[in-house]
């Protein structure tokens, strides 16, 4: 299939990924990609809408895979899985 045949495929600006832990003692996080860049730390939604926002970016919908890419889980996992 060539270039010019294919599908086009967009990939969402905020990538999340997966629930990291730092120093003992401190909550768990998640690290949040806009456009490909490393832009922060999110504890919880409310974090990930804060750091869409100064980026200029309104999420109306934390589900749309066209939106917000989560990655190692949904909106709803903050906790490492083990």
């Amino acid at each position: 299939m060539t270039e010019i045949a294919s599908p086009f495929i967009s990939q969402p600006r905020i990538l999340v990924l997966g629930v990291m832990t730092g120093k003992p003692g401190t909550p768990p996080f998640r690290i949040v990609e806009i456009d490909g860049e490393v832009v922060g730390e999110a504890r919880d939604i409310t974090e990930v809408l804060a750091v869409a926002s100064t980026h200029g970016i309104t999420v109306h919908d934390l589900d749309d895979p066209a939106v917000v890419c989560w990655v190692g889980g949904d909106k709803f996992t903050w906790i490492p899985r083990h």
